[in-house]
């Protein structure tokens, strides 16, 4: 009898869920569904009061509602019955985290806390927590915390421990009345099983923890602010197990919603970006993962761990078992281009666009690959969301330079791309300096599958084979290896990751081969991003973060 796992995908905007045969990894059912608050960052829901800037929040309800939407629609778009499944796996952006009560109930969702931002989920791009980054990092730095270099040197104000002193200085009520802080993958599984594990990924990548060592100590923690003494004992207390250990069976309530049948498996979750690296066929070092989406993760794998500065953390068993997982990153891609359509672009555009039956995207990637590599005269800095590798700070924006009366949308919608490819390199030089060997780059994610300008220049700007594996739900067919580990084999499933993913990938491979003289012109523009980079990012001048204080004081 053929049997199948659900891979459960939460992102930025809205959750899908796959149907997976596990014998051949052949998608069977999709279905996704928008989150009816999606970000939350002007008002909180039925409120005037204006959010402080770099807030972003979401209603976890939303959640919720995605397991009861979602789910149904794919299982009935793939006619499969609920007794053929066998596994559900989930992955979730991070670090997203949410205050609870001790049965999991979260603050938002409670009458007396609801008009209070810190009650709510904080989204993995809440930016807010950059005063308690610094805290912590001027801190460790003081205090030779030897888990810091493990961190690229830098704590960011996306990570679990800045996001919980926020809530605890911003907000005490909200930190007193908290029994746990936990990720939003975490709860998610905790709300399916009744039962609160959280991942190794999450607590290593975005909290922290290291394998063997565990979280930072008490005697740091206690120096931080005296409040935070007994974090690891209280609000952070749980159990810690791998991506895909079963955590606990569905249980009655979460199985009516979802039109499935209790005591199905349900794994511990994962971080949306590293679930793609099996959901791309990738379980052997050297091989450089991208998830280009609205940002773009880099995950790649290797057997020695190796200090490498400013990356999001490597972690052991963090992403595959028996290897070291590491993680860099941009925080804004797909949302800079985004923002550039929805905020920039001439009506002229939008109208040409409509006459043909186009989106606005396609028809400036038609006229943007007109264009040669340099003939815009403009360069651009991709720190629109701030910049994660490898200068970790979010303090950081955006800049195009060479912009002139003549400039047109096409030729600045490319700089943009361009932007992020060089962002890219210099985060592959970042790994490859220290130790880290790049073989290949393999994308995967919504804007690779849509965007295949986006991948010729980049495999133009970094003269590598650029390869495009899978399909854009390669997090959710990762999560859904990750359900049909947590069965195992003795209910159709199986009992090793690797396995999973061997089986359940299907093997789609497009490569995109560099252009030797785009390379070389690219070669001159990239020299001047560098220079740019260390010119804003280092320190030389920091006007950006001058204007930003600006901003806030106004």
């Amino acid at each position: 009898m053929t049997k199948f796992a659900i891979g459960l995908d939460f992102g930025t905007e809205s959750g899908r869920a796959l149907v997976v045969n596990v014998a051949t990894g052949e998608v069977v059912g999709s279905a996704a569904h928008r989150y009816a608050d999606g970000v939350i960052d002007a008002h909180l829901p039925g409120a005037a009061t204006k959010l402080e800037p770099d807030t972003a929040l979401q209603n976890p309800n939303d959640y919720i509602e995605t397991l009861k939407h979602a789910i149904p629609e794919a299982l009935q778009q793939g006619g499969i019955r609920a007794d053929d499944v066998i596994g559900i796996g989930v992955d979730f952006t991070a670090c997203t985290i949410l205050p609870t009560r001790a049965d999991g109930t979260s603050l938002c969702l409670l009458n007396e806390f609801r008009s209070n931002p810190h009650a709510w989920v904080k989204l993995w791009k809440h930016h807010a927590a950059q005063p308690e980054a610094d805290r912590i990092n001027a801190l460790a730095r003081e205090r030779n915390e030897p888990w810091l270099a493990v961190y690229g040197g830098i704590v960011s104000s996306e990570w679990y421990h800045s996001k919980t002193l926020e809530i605890l200085n911003d907000a005490p009520e909200i930190f007193d009345a908290a029994d746990k802080i936990v990720e939003a993958g975490d709860w998610i599984v905790w709300q399916m099983t009744g039962a609160l594990k959280r991942n190794t990924c999450a607590a290593g990548y975005k909290g922290l923890w290291i394998k063997g060592a565990g979280f930072p100590s008490n005697d740091f923690l206690g120096a931080l602010d005296p409040r935070l003494d007994r974090l690891n004992e209280t609000k952070l207390a749980g159990e810690i197990v791998a991506p895909g250990t079963r955590v606990g069976l569905l249980t009655e309530r979460a199985a009516q919603w979802m039109n499935l049948k209790p005591g199905i498996a349900a794994a511990a979750a994962t971080i949306d970006a590293h679930a793609a690296v099996p959901g791309a066929g990738v379980t052997e070092p050297g091989r450089m993962v991208l998830i280009l989406g609205t940002s773009t993760c880099h995950m790649i794998l290797d057997r020695a761990q190796h200090l490498v500065p400013g990356i999001s953390g490597v972690v052991a068993d963090g992403i595959l078992p028996g290897l070291f997982g590491y993680e860099a990153g941009q925080v804004g891609v797909g949302d800079i281009f985004e923002w550039f359509i929805e905020h920039n672009l001439a009506a002229l555009y939008n109208h040409r666009a409509k006459e043909r039956g186009i989106s606005a995207y396609q028809l400036l990637e038609e006229e943007a690959a007109q264009l040669k590599p340099g003939e815009s005269g403009l360069l651009a800095l991709d720190w629109w969301n701030g910049c994660r590798t490898p200068l970790v700070d979010a303090n950081l924006s955006g800049v195009i330079l060479g912009m002139t009366l003549s400039t047109r949308a096409p030729e600045v919608y490319r700089a943009l791309i361009e932007a992020t490819a060089f962002g890219t390199q210099i985060i592959v030089e970042t790994f490859e300096q220290n130790g880290v060997k790049v073989d290949e780059l393999v994308a995967c994610g919504g804007l690779a599958e849509r965007n295949k300008l986006l991948l010729q220049i980049y495999a133009d700007v970094t003269g590598r084979e650029f390869v495009e594996a899978g399909s854009g739900h390669t997090s959710a067919l990762g999560a859904a290896m990750l359900g049909a580990y947590a069965a195992g084999r003795a209910a159709g499933g199986f009992d090793s990751l690797t396995d999973a993913a061997s089986r359940m990938f299907p093997a789609q491979r497009v490569a995109y081969k560099p252009n030797t003289q785009n390379h070389a012109t690219y070669q001159k523009l990239f020299a001047e991003y560098r220079q740019l980079h260390a010119y804003f990012g280092r320190g030389a001048n920091d006007v950006m973060k001058r204007l930003r204080e600006i901003r806030r004081q106004v």
